[in-house]
């Protein structure tokens, strides 16, 4: 599994908020392409993109926004985190 955990901070929420986008810690060998399949697979929403970025920790993040506007506040809800 390539998906670790749903990265929620302030930042984060207003990425949420304004641009149904979720950011989620993904193991460091994780690619587009298996992140984008792992969320399709794992919580039943189609994927329009993924960015991936390694922060100054060594830690890779993953931006995701999503086909629909109200999926990514439906995941963080089905997660217990909203």
């Amino acid at each position: 599994m390539t998906l670790k955990y749903p990265f929620v901070t302030e930042k984060a929420m207003v990425l949420l908020e304004n641009q149904s986008k979720l950011q989620f810690l993904v193991s460091r060998d994780a690619t587009k392409h298996t992140v984008k399949r792992d969320i399709e697979k794992t919580f039943g929403q189609t994927v329009k993109s993924v960015r991936t970025i390694m922060d100054m920790h060594g830690e890779k993040k993953a931006i995701v926004s999503f086909e629909n506007n109200k999926a990514a506040e439906e995941i963080l809800s089905r997660l217990g985190i909203m």
